[in-house]
């Protein structure tokens, strides 16, 4: 056969009709991420383009038929509705009057800054892979929303994050594809001569060239740095090829780029933060640029530098395992930050102690959660048990303390409203609420009114959503099966449950091992007589990814497939690939129950199973993560009880068992006690209950004003006051920490007039103690001395109840007249701890001595 030569590419691009004009500025700008009616008109125009551009308004627009454009430009109806989301869009962007400004008494006087490694803020633009960089995009959106000065900075990946695929046996296929930038919703940055911004970095094997370009979102700005550059040698090229991959130096390299690159960025594009929120450690090296940047251009020594750079800044971690952390070998960390010894003015020894601390697997190499705390005053987790459990983790940063108060806090994670409600919910809320309803997600009790959406209306929406998830969870599969190469009546038979009247149970997120996707198949016998109860059948949709480099997670994917492929599984059990925030959207808004049953208390926060709440769909979960706060008893379903269980075996099967009995004994019951009207009474109050508890609750305008008013604001006063008068305040603080330190191991404390350790008085009588307390060189000024009251506990020990200041008398010596408020048993502690008046939380120092 006459071979027909080369195959020439030709792109047409259509001409935009002066009527839709504004399409461009809507596909430029990511707000459309968040507006449901203006992803709609690109939808209606060629549902079928916008499937195969990924949602992707721009690249939408570039292949769009100019035919259909024409079309749409004297379609009144579709007019119509352009003109509606033109004027939201331009409504959206000229916001004045928001809760920032309204709130915030000085609110031009701060500027945020967040760096994170990821952001999910639509699957257009695929720089996430999943629950944090999802965090970081709501987080950017709520910011937007609220009308905060706040710019993120992060990376932008050539091919960012896999694309999951499933094999006809049950193996992930990680599938990675190239961005073409030029159609993403980005731009690059340009100086004031209108070239691109480059900034340069110094890596081992040459210096690195770094693109800068800016997407925005709504009224805020996304930074992303780009290092694959034809001038870059190729080791540099794919330093921003793959998140997450490319192995231990290329996530250095990120890193590097990230943190170091990032500060360089925002002060070429002359952005000036006075506060910087590195969400995660992945960020830590802002740490050092920023203090570098204050010994070579303030003339600070190191440590005067670092109590600057720590005022300002703001920590969360979201790793609730100690594997979780960031550790670079020394040898590792040496070859690219070495230099930074010199440039702070500091030895080596004194830049490793910086990444230093055991959080449970040994204190060797680099440690950037370390890092972090070392140069951040505000250190968060993100929900109630997650704060708790970090303390512990890092409690070795702070040793004198008790890990309860050792400065480590949390601030519960939340979602972004807009984005995850479903449109019907949307208007069902702009029609029996009223649109002023976007204006109230902080106030709890106007979100009751929920209750006066008729039940059988609520219902309805509810259906209305399944039954579309459903639809695309059928598509999904036969795609998946076709290529597969599975036969037509396998993917009848899978699909042969999907009936929206049939219970429908959803399981969705990372496939990480604690996550314990497979706990449901702990014992099959009992699960099948769950699965095949003809009156009250059941469906398990699971969806999820596993690293590449995860091995047990992705045996996790594999086994779920192949239970699946069992007789008397088929179609009760589906394992869908391909887990994105559009699958995502239609899960948490369409199934019935939201399933989560981690290994407690390794889950962080668990999003998911807020965006379903919000949605209406109650959670079946263990106590772990956001649910110990979210969980009210008439709202969900709680797996197990709050505590922690060390035995794996043990813990597994008490926790199957929980789980199965609370299907069978209540969820599925509640489900099909059905009315004449064919719905359950009692499933549509749980499931109202899930919604009104949890959107007013567990959004993130509720988590970004917040950070703001408890994180933001106050750094950004504490770090201009610490620079203010040519750094006086952080040098002053810097030489009392180390004086403080010197003198630290000599300072003791002892009982003056009494060696008793028992008393006893009556009620309303004074009790007086007098303690000498050995300065050795401090003074008064620099230390607080205190008792603290404990009350007994049920289980034999002492709980905190009370401090008491001391007063100091003279010399050392300090006394209180000690009067308890009540009656009956109490244990007292006596302490000292330096104290300064600039320092951002009492205990920052973490030296703590008894009597």
């Amino acid at each position: 056969m006459k071979s027909e030569g080369n195959t020439f590419l030709l792109r047409v691009r259509p001409t935009i009709p002066k009527a839709l004009k504004r399409l461009e500025d809507i596909a430029s700008n990511l707000w459309f991420a968040w507006n449901s009616d203006a992803r709609a008109l690109y939808h209606q125009m060629d549902p079928v383009l916008w499937i195969v551009c990924g949602h992707n308004p721009r690249a939408f627009l570039r292949r769009v038929s100019q035919r259909r454009l024409d079309e749409m430009a004297s379609d009144r109806a579709f007019l119509s509705q352009y003109h509606g989301v033109v004027s939201d869009f331009d409504s959206y962007l000229k916001e004045e009057h928001q809760w920032y400004t309204n709130k915030i008494e000085e609110p031009g006087a701060h500027q945020i800054a967040y760096f994170s490694a990821e952001f999910g803020i639509h699957e257009s633009l695929p720089i996430y892979s999943g629950g944090l960089g999802i965090l970081s995009g709501d987080h950017c959106k709520s910011a937007s929303d609220l009308g905060l000065p706040f710019t993120a900075v992060g990376l932008l990946y050539r091919q960012g994050y896999f694309t999951q695929t499933i094999n006809a046996v049950g193996q992930q296929v990680a599938v990675y594809h190239d961005n073409r930038f030029g159609d993403l919703c980005i731009e690059p940055a340009k100086d004031k001569d209108g070239k691109d911004v480059i900034l340069h970095l110094d890596f081992p094997e040459c210096v690195t060239d770094v693109k800068v370009w800016v997407a925005q979102a709504g009224h805020i700005q996304l930074v992303l740095l780009d290092t694959d550059l034809p001038q870059n040698c190729d080791s540099c090229r794919v330093i921003t090829n793959q998140l997450y991959g490319g192995g231990i130096e290329n996530r250095i390299k990120q890193e590097i780029v990230l943190g170091i690159g990032g500060v360089r960025a925002l002060r070429l594009l002359g952005i000036t933060p006075t506060v910087w929120h590195a969400n995660e450690g992945h960020a830590a090296f802002i740490v050092l640029e920023r203090s570098r940047e204050f010994v070579s251009e303030a003339g600070l020594d190191f440590e005067s530098a670092l109590e600057t750079v720590r005022a300002s800044t703001v920590f969360t971690t979201h790793t609730p395992v100690p594997a979780g952390h960031d550790i670079f070998p020394l040898e590792l960390f040496d070859r690219h930050m070495s230099g930074f010894a010199e440039k702070l003015g500091i030895s080596l020894a004194q830049l490793h102690q910086l990444g230093h601390g055991d959080f449970g697997h040994g204190a060797h190499g680099f440690n950037q959660t370390a890092l972090a705390i070392h140069g951040a005053a505000y250190v968060n987790g993100v929900a109630k048990l997650h704060g708790e459990v970090s303390s512990v983790i890092c409690q070795s940063m702070w040793p004198d303390l008790k890990p309860e108060e050792n400065p480590v806090t949390s601030v519960t994670n939340g979602v972004h409203v807009a984005t995850w409600l479903a449109p019907e919910f949307v208007n069902a809320f702009n029609q029996h609420l009223g649109g002023q309803w976007r204006g109230h997600l902080l106030d709890p009790d106007y979100w009751e009114n929920i209750q006066d959406i008729p039940d059988y209306l609520y219902w309805s929406i509810h259906q209305t959503n399944k039954q579309r998830m459903l639809q695309y969870v059928r598509e999904h599969l036969e795609r998946q099966a076709r290529r597969n190469g599975d036969s037509a009546h396998l993917v009848q038979a899978m699909t042969s449950f999907f009936d929206v009247r049939t219970l429908v149970v959803g399981f969705a997120r990372r496939f990480a091992t604690y996550k314990r996707a497979t706990l449901l198949f702990q014992d099959e016998a009992r699960l099948l007589e769950l699965l095949n109860n003809s009156k009250r059948p059941v469906v398990f949709l699971f969806a999820g990814k596993a690293h590449p480099a995860d091995k047990p997670g992705q045996e996790l994917i594999r086994r779920i497939h192949e239970i699946a492929r069992k007789p008397g599984f088929v179609g009760r059990v589906l394992m869908l690939e391909g887990y994105d925030m559009s699958l995502g959207r239609y899960l948490t808004a369409g199934v019935d129950v939201w399933l989560n049953n981690p290994i407690r208390p390794m889950e962080a926060s668990g999003t998911s199973g807020m965006k379903a709440a919000m949605n209406g769909v109650p959670n079946l979960s263990i106590l772990d993560g956001w649910w110990p706060e979210g969980f009210q008893g008439d709202n969900g379903w709680a797996i197990g009880g709050e505590r922690d269980i060390e035995d794996d075996e043990k813990r597994n099967v008490d926790d199957a068992a929980s789980l199965y009995h609370l299907l069978q004994r209540e969820v599925a019951p509640t489900y099909y006690r059905r009315n004449e009207s064919g719905f359950s009474d009692e499933w549509v109050g749980i499931s109202k209950r899930a919604m009104i508890s949890s959107i007013p609750h567990f959004n993130t305008d509720r988590m970004v004003s917040e950070y703001t008013e408890r994180f933001y604001v106050p750094a950004s006063e504490h770090g201009k006051l610490l620079a203010a008068n040519n750094f006086k305040h952080a040098r002053a603080l810097a030489a009392w920490k180390s004086k403080v330190r010197k003198a630290w191991s000599k300072i003791s404390l002892s009982m003056v007039g009494s060696s008793a350790t028992e008393f006893d008085t009556t009620f309303g009588k004074e009790l007086q103690l007098n303690v000498q307390v050995n300065l050795d060189g401090l003074t008064a000024d620099d230390i607080k001395v205190e008792v603290m009251l404990l009350r007994p506990t049920r289980n034999g020990g002492y709980k905190p109840y009370r401090m008491v200041t001391m007063e100091h008398v003279k010399d050392g010596a300090y006394k209180v007249n000690l009067m308890p408020d009540d009656s009956g048993d109490f244990a007292y502690h006596v302490r000292a701890y330096p104290t300064h008046p600039d320092l951002a939380h009492p205990l920052t120092m973490g030296l703590m001595t008894y009597l």
